[in-house]
Formats: C-alpha cells, structure tokens, sequence
C-alpha cells in the first residue's frame, strides 16, 4: 500500500459512541471481523477499516456521519462488496457504512411505474417484486443476484441489457442522500413528485460518484412495462472476428436488440464445463442476441439476423425453444465469471470500452497481449455497445504472475484508450484506474470534477483517495511499480 496513505484510526470513544447509536451487534471492530470487509471483488489490494456499521435507517446513518465529521474519520459507503476496482477499499481505515441492513422495498408505485427502495435492496429483488404485474427493473449486472441498489448507483452499472435500455442513471428518478456533515437531502424526483424537476441534474452528479459526494440511503426507480416477447439467438462462429463483424452489421441495419454477448472459445469452455448447456467447445465465439418487443416484429427482426449471421459464417445460429431455454442461457452467461474458477486461482476483470467497429482490433490486441505477458486471457463482453471484460488469470502465489496481470490489463486499458473508447465502463474507477484519469482527461476537465466534489464533501472525507490522481495512486502499490518497471 502507499506509505503516502496513513492509517486515520478510530478511537475507543467513537466505537463506544457507534454502538450507542445502532446497537452494540451492528458495531464490527474485532480483526476476524473486519478481514470480511478489506476488499471488495478486486482483490489485488486489501486494506480493513477501523470499524464497520451496520445501520438499520437513514437516521442512523445521519448520526454516524455526524460522529465520523466531529472526531474528522473518513467514511467509506460499502454495499455488497461486488465491485470489481477497489471503490470500497479503505485506504486510511476509518468508519466503514455498510448498508445491507437497509435492504426493504419501502414502496411499489403501479400507477407511475416506480418503486421506492432503501440502498441495500439487490437489484433483482426489484424485477422479482413487480413481474407480476409485467414490469421490471431494467439494469441487470451480472451479479444482480447480490449486487444492491446503492453500489449500483455508485458506479453506474449497466449489464447485458443496457444496449437497448440504458445504465443505472437512465431509470433512477430521485435519490436521498446523506452528506458528510449528517445533512439528509433528496436530489431529483421525489415519491409523490412528478417526473421532471427544474435546475441542476444533481442526482446524475451523484450516480457514478463512487460514494464520494455522501451516502445514498434511498432510490426512486423507473420500472418499466416487460416486454411482450422475446427472440434469444445463439450464434456459433469460428472466430471472435466474424462474430464481431456480426455485431456492427445488425447495428448497421438498423436493429437494436436488447442484448449482445459475446464469450470467446476459453471462457465458453469453462462455461459449458460447469454449467453444461450445450455450448460447443471447438467454436471460436458464440454470440448472445436477445431480442424483445412487440410479438408480430420480432420474426422479422429475426429473419434478418439469421441472414447477418450466415453472411458472417456462422457455424449454426439456434434460437431458444422456451423461456426455461432462453433463462438458462442468461444464467450460463452471468455466471460466466464463477466459472473461471475452473480455469486459474485468480483473474484480474477489466472494463475497457471501444466503439463497436474496434472490437475486432481490441480482441487481437488482447490476444497479441496474452502472448506477450504468457498469460491465459478469456473474454466475455457486452458486444453491442464495446464494453470488454478481458478476464487475465494468474495465480497470485507467483509474483511474477501478478506484475505480468497488472501489466497486461494496464496494455489493455491504454489500448481501449487509444481507440477512442473508455478505461470503465460500469465497474468505476475506485482505486485500481486512477492513473487512468489523468490519461483520459484533460487536467482541467479533473479539476472541474474535483470542484464539484468539494461542493457536496469540502474536507474530502467521504470514500476518500479515490478516482483522481494524486489520491491513492495506483502506481503506488507494489506489485504496480514492479509491473511499470
């Protein structure tokens, strides 16, 4: 870790002071304790809090943040501890806020197609709520098992079907938020509120903040009406370039599917190892393609990608039989990442994007990068809008391994960058990309974002060495600047 980082730690009196306001159970100090909170999904980095805080209210969590403010301990949001950059990590320790207590849909609006829910609520647990009554929570992570609301808000996520339907910011209508000095505000369309409010877009300020403008304790959600049918393609190509070629051209034609995945021919292997849904093992890429919408359109729509796919060589193109077909293909693809287990002890997940034309470039890039650093590199990616996850396994018992991870997923990023695309797409930043900002934008364009997140957090103390350089750096942690060398 940074030796430019130290430990803020947290006194006796502000523990003691903790459990008077949220009871003695919801207060973790214990080492065994907090070894569960050090990290989140990106492991590469670990650093425990001096104490976590299970709050059970927006009111409880008002008075932690006062406390943390009057003894000036950094506060670090943490919900389901499924991200993927270090957005959690507690550089300096402190007072960690972890809401998966605050996990109850308050409210299901029918009528105006939006459902009120507390922060720790997982974000499936909303489109299982209202299916019922045909309408769903539109983003859908790949962990959207046990991902919550609030993470989803921090880092924008998207998932397979924000192709058609957009990210996290697209369908949150209004939001509470906690600031760091235990002010309780709400930004955006309230509950009883209409669907428009004047001034500032505030609430699209906070999402994709990564918990550093306060702590969203409550979200107001846009559900939508589901769709009346689905058509769910599984194409079979021999190479991950004319699977992407397929990919620009049912753009080019005017098609928008709901969804296009794509998994290349190792992590398809893993894949169809644990889950055995009858992928084939010798194909290069198979190509996910999920459309949905009005009943009498999709047969068309369906014609005219067959044709698209067999342009491009497709093997065999199959489409599913039933909704139990079409789930269990979604359940193979989301659970992709559990299945690399299968394949190395550790991976490291990236996030770059490219614009969808440079995806046969990027998928040889990626391959030309795994022979370079002698490292395995499967991918599986929303195709349709260019956001890659190259997945670099490496076994963490070998420190050559990990500064070659690093490397390699460093190459890969300032390549994304290089076409014209994005160092994160939906993970965030956190600590793992912060060299990347200064790389991608322009020093004035970071002290406008630094501005505007003095404007809610002046003291900085809120999820603290974070996204921007000169925080925490990247560079400063060990295996990094082994890996720069």
């Amino acid at each position: 870790m940074s030796h430019e980082a130290a430990i803020v730690p947290v006194p006796p009196e502000a523990i003691a002071e903790l459990r008077s306001i949220v009871g003695r159970e919801n207060v973790l100090s214990g080492i065994d304790e907090l070894l569960v909170y050090e990290c989140d999904a990106y492991t590469l980095e670990k650093r425990a809090p001096g104490v976590v805080v299970l709050p059970g209210s927006t009111e409880q969590v008002a008075a932690v943040i006062k406390l943390c403010a009057r003894h000036q301990l950094p506060i670090i949001p943490r919900g389901a501890g499924t991200s993927l950059s270090g957005s959690v990590l507690a550089v300096t320790g402190g007072v960690m806020v972890a809401l998966t207590r605050m996990n109850r849909i308050l409210d299901v609006d029918y009528a105006n197609r939006r459902s009120l829910v507390e922060a720790g609520v997982v974000n499936a647990w909303v489109t299982n709520k209202v299916k019922s009554a045909g309408l769903f929570y539109a983003p859908d992570p790949s962990s959207q098992s046990a991902c919550t609301i609030g993470g989803n808000v921090g880092t924008n996520s998207g998932g397979p079907h924000t192709l058609k339907y957009g990210v996290t910011t697209n369908h949150v209508l209004g939001l509470e938020i906690v600031l760091p000095d235990g002010e309780i505000a709400w930004f955006g369309v309230t509950p009883d509120g209409g669907e428009d409010v004047d001034g500032y877009d505030l609430r699209g300020a906070i999402i994709g903040s990564e918990g550093m403008f306060g702590i969203v304790t409550r979200v107001l959600l846009r559900l939508i009406r589901a769709p009346q049918a689905y058509k769910t393609l599984l194409g079979i190509f021999e190479t991950v370039e004319a699977a992407s070629q397929t990919v620009s051209e049912i753009i080019a034609a005017g098609i928008i599917p709901g969804a296009m995945e794509m998994m290349d021919q190792l992590i398809t292997q893993a894949v169809e190892a644990a889950y055995r849904f009858g992928f084939p093992l010798d194909a290069g890429a198979v190509l996910i393609v999920e459309l949905d919408g009005l009943k009498p359109g999709l047969q068309r729509q369906t014609e005219k990608i067959l044709e698209i796919c067999n342009r491009n060589g497709a093997r065999e193109v199959r489409v599913a039989k039933s909704d139990e077909e079409r789930l269990e293909l979604w359940k193979c693809r989301k659970r992709a990442f559990g299945a690399i287990g299968r394949l190395s002890p550790n991976f490291l997940t990236q996030d770059g994007v490219v614009p969808r034309s440079k995806l046969p470039a990027i998928m040889e890039f990626i391959r030309a990068t795994s022979e370079k650093f002698g490292l395995r590199i499967p991918n599986v990616f929303h195709a349709g809008d260019g956001n890659i996850h190259p997945l670099i396994l490496y076994d963490e018992r070998d420190p050559g391994q990990v500064e070659r991870a690093i490397a390699a997923g460093n190459a890969i990023l300032e390549q994304c960058i290089a076409f014209g695309g994005s160092a994160t797409g939906e993970h965030g930043i956190g600590v793992e990309k912060i060299d990347f900002m200064a790389r991608q934008f322009a020093p004035d364009d970071l002290d406008a974002m630094r501005a505007l997140r003095r404007m809610f957090d002046p003291e900085q103390r809120c999820n603290p060495h974070k996204m921007f350089p000169g925080s925490k750096r990247c560079s400063d942690f060990t295996p990094r600047k082994q890996a720069a060398a």
